[in-house]
């Protein structure tokens, strides 16, 4: 019989909450920024959480560590992410003509405070683990995995309240953030490192940027940065991209066309149950091959998005959606193994942390404002529904292509040391994904 101790189930509380808190904007924001007029700006509220994201985490984790206990540190960010988030919603709520400009401010700031959490958040339930005499590894990812619980149930309550098309998801948003500032002030006291002396190079990881001194590992991270370029693509239009059919005689009154978060939601259920397929395929095909596996899953998850519809076409979204728990869980966890398999524990973190910075902050960056390039160019210059549909189908088929293209140049040029086992502690972390544990979210 598992025995489910007090404090796990704190913590599970905790990540429902703080991945609810992204959940309730994160998919079906442009879906809302589309419906007030500023769909040719979409590109940027997605772009900024790859900018904050270079910086902020370090800023804050570093504050935590020294001078503020990181349970603390995790509440205020939380109410100073919730405060802007209300005043953003707010704004649009009690003005006739919302522009970029205040609303683009309030929810930059209301993100700079957010995306430090989710480090904090480990920070602080690692901390609690310890306390509690358990071991990370094996008690963390069962944990964790409720924080795509908690992504799902936002996305859903947003999509059954119609709220996809209004400011009421940042409402949502904000007070499921100061909930959890509320909560997170009951959990254990995590202590702050005040006597340690570290450089600045070294508190911000910047030692890690060595390794591209070395050949593969630089090919690594460049190949890093491009598939990154394909992460927050899907997470900004394709909410837009399947209500647009509501504007389609043909497929006006199809469900899919009113439900786009619930059916965008199928991704994340994807990828708590691919995760699961990891441990095998790592086994069978090695890392290369796993991360092989992700570039043509992206492929397939663009593909499928140009040729499907919310009609009879309903089932490549459907497939879209289930490709994509392979596209992102393969490449950032066999992505995070490889780093760790081929770096020294100096750098090992600071090396995970460039890892992230190269995919969910340059490349997201880069693919987001490439891809708003593209749609404004293809979708939003257009004046008919029929004509915006054509550019959709145009706009994922180039998506499409260039995903092709990285995965063929991919597999031609890395070369990994197949036969290296991988690190303990990594072996360790796959074998905890047995028990249904998500280790990773999309931002």
């Amino acid at each position: 019989m598992i025995k489910i101790r007090p404090i796990e189930l704190r913590l599970a509380l905790m990540n429902f909450l703080e991945f609810g808190v992204w959940g309730a904007y994160l998919i079906s924001l442009g879906n809302f920024l589309y419906s007030i007029g500023l769909e040719r700006q979409i590109g940027w509220f997605y772009t900024v959480q790859g900018i904050v994201s270079l910086f902020m985490p370090a800023v804050i984790g570093i504050l935590a560590d020294r001078y503020v206990q990181a349970q603390r540190m995790f509440s205020l960010c939380h109410i100073l992410a919730g405060c802007f988030m209300a005043a953003a919603g707010i704004y649009c709520l009690t003005t006739s003509q919302v522009e970029f400009g205040p609303l683009f401010s309030l929810y930059t700031l209301s993100v700079a405070f957010f995306m430090p959490t989710i480090g904090l958040g480990n920070s602080v339930a690692f901390n609690a683990l310890n306390c509690a005499g358990l071991d990370t590894i094996k008690h963390f990812p069962p944990i964790r995995v409720f924080g795509t619980v908690g992504f799902i149930c936002s996305m859903l309550f947003v999509n059954f309240t119609q709220f996809q098309t209004n400011a009421w998801q940042l409402i949502t948003s904000a007070v499921l953030s100061f909930i959890l500032a509320a909560y997170s002030l009951t959990l254990p006291v995590c202590p702050v490192r005040k006597g340690e002396k570290s450089s600045l190079s070294e508190m911000l990881g910047l030692k890690a940027f060595k390794l591209f001194r070395q050949k593969q590992m630089a090919i690594f991270f460049i190949f890093s940065m491009l598939l990154g370029v394909s992460l927050q693509i899907t997470n900004s239009y394709g909410n837009t991209f399947i209500t647009s059919f509501s504007e389609i005689a043909e497929f006006a009154d199809t469900w899919g066309s009113h439900n786009a978060n619930a059916l965008i939601s199928l991704s994340q259920m994807s990828e708590t149950l691919c995760i699961l397929l990891i441990p095998f395929c790592l086994r069978r095909f090695g890392i290369k091959g796993v991360m092989l596996m992700s570039m043509f899953a992206w492929v397939l998850r663009f593909a499928f998005f140009g040729l499907g519809n919310t009609g009879d076409g309903l089932w490549l979204l459907v497939l879209s959606c289930i490709v994509y728990g392979i596209a992102f869980d393969f490449f950032n966890v066999s992505g995070g193994l490889y780093v760790d398999k081929e770096t020294t524990p100096d750098i090992r973190s600071s090396a995970q942390g460039l890892f992230m910075i190269m995919t969910n902050g340059i490349g997201a960056t880069v693919g987001t404002l490439c891809a708003q390039a593209i749609v404004n160019h293809f979708v939003f210059s257009q004046t008919t529904p029929e004509g915006q549909h054509s550019g959709w189908e145009t706009s994922w088929f180039i998506f499409a292509a260039y995903a092709l293209v990285v995965a063929i140049l991919f597999m031609l040029i890395f070369r990994d040391s197949k036969k290296q086992p991988l690190p303990a502690i990594a072996r360790q972390e796959i074998d905890t994904t047995n028990s249904g544990a998500d280790g990773m979210i999309d931002a």
